[in-house]
């Protein structure tokens, strides 16, 4: 079974209550992953966001 994040409710939804538009995050293997949707894409934002500077030389710059 699949668990999604739905971003208006910030409830967990399953594959049989899965809402059936943009509002979901997903799929993730387990309820806890699910719950923990924002946060997990928070980071993953700043790691890439890092990793973006990093590839452009911008962390150079900081001197």
């Amino acid at each position: 079974m699949a668990y999604w994040y739905n971003i208006q409710t910030k409830q967990v939804e399953t594959d049989e209550n899965r809402s059936r538009n943009d509002d979901v995050m997903g799929p993730y293997e387990t309820e806890a992953e699910a719950s923990n949707a924002i946060a997990s894409a928070q980071q993953n934002t700043e790691k890439w966001d890092a990793e973006d500077r990093a590839w452009e030389g911008e962390d150079d710059l900081e001197d």
